[in-house]
């Protein structure tokens, strides 16, 4: 019972990482209109917020080096290997490469966050993820409980350094800007496993994931626009809280999704350079399934190779 209580919900979270990405790329295929503005209302703090609630407590220093490879060695090569595509698909139709007066081009490349645009643009998600991951550790091994006192604290201290930097400043090394907001969106996460689920949770937070998806505003973590004030906000983690607990109530129904989910960090790095060279050639539709299914070709072909997957996973 053990075991199969373990898959279940190893289907359920890959399930809901799995709607994630689905969204993200649907969000820059279909870059305007109704659709777009629902899904930018809760993307991206779906993948935060379900990553604080996997959390548990680890001594910080063994948690920062262990993470730290991890997820920035990927982070690298895959950005290596956009960076070589670009100049590629740009060479074969006389154009010129977003990053081609080298070696100026270096630093822009190495601050990452902002400093990249076009098909890296997504590249600001896994460092700000990181430094965001191993903040909230430290907090969580010194303070284990996310309902204390001390987390009413830090969570309104880490939503006010998100909103004020997010007015002031525009420029976000390796996405640091967003990783405040982030933090908060951990505890969120974290906050929701340890409340559990009660039918009264559910009629709270309906409305307000309606109010989230079709009248507030849009988030756009990347820029540090998090829509209105608190209410946006408010709407993407009832609308986040809501589609974990739809998959996690389908469980074994929702199993269609888990391999998108399983491969979603590849799909992540790679789907915005898909879009942005093939756009001016297919439709939207065409485009859409393209960039979901040539990097999840990508990700089954790194799984076969341990040495591949260790490297790139």
């Amino acid at each position: 019972m053990s075991e199969r209580g373990r898959d279940e919900r190893l289907i359920w979270v890959d399930a809901v990482r799995g709607v994630g990405i689905v969204a993200v790329v649907a969000a820059h295929v279909w870059t305007r209109g109704a659709m777009r503005d629902a899904i930018y209302s809760f993307h991206m703090p779906l993948f935060f917020i379900l990553s604080g609630y996997l959390s548990a407590p680890r001594p910080p220093v063994v948690f920062a080096r262990r993470h730290i490879p991890a997820m920035m060695r990927p982070y690298a090569l895959f950005l290596l290997a956009v960076l070589a595509g670009d100049y590629c698909a740009e060479a074969a139709k006389g154009g010129r490469a977003i990053f081609h007066d080298w070696p100026a081009d270096i630093a822009p490349v190495l601050i990452g966050g902002s400093e990249l645009r076009g098909p890296f643009t997504i590249f600001w998600f896994v460092p700000c993820l990181l430094f965001a991951r191993i903040a909230f550790n430290a907090a969580l091994a010194r303070w284990p409980d996310v309902r204390g006192r001390a987390w009413a604290v830090a969570a309104p201290v880490a939503l006010a350094l998100a909103y004020g930097l997010g007015a002031i400043i525009d420029w976000s090394p390796l996405g640091l800007l967003s990783s405040p907001m982030a933090f908060a969106l951990l505890w969120a996460g974290a906050l929701f496993r340890r409340m559990g689920w009660h039918p009264v949770i559910a009629a709270l937070l309906i409305p307000l994931s309606l109010c989230g998806l079709f009248l507030f505003p849009t988030i756009n973590m990347k820029a540090g626009d998090y829509g209105w004030p608190i209410l946006s906000i408010i709407g993407a983690v009832a609308t986040c809280v809501l589609l974990m607990r739809a998959c996690e109530r389908l469980g074994h129904r929702a199993a269609w999704l888990v391999p998108l989910g399983q491969a979603a960090m590849v799909i992540m790095y790679l789907h915005v350079a898909i879009i942005h060279h093939l756009t001016p050639y297919m439709g939207k539709g065409a485009l859409f399934a393209v960039a979901l299914a040539l990097p999840f070709a990508i990700d089954r072909l790194i799984r076969r190779s341990p040495l591949a997957s260790r490297w790139l996973l």
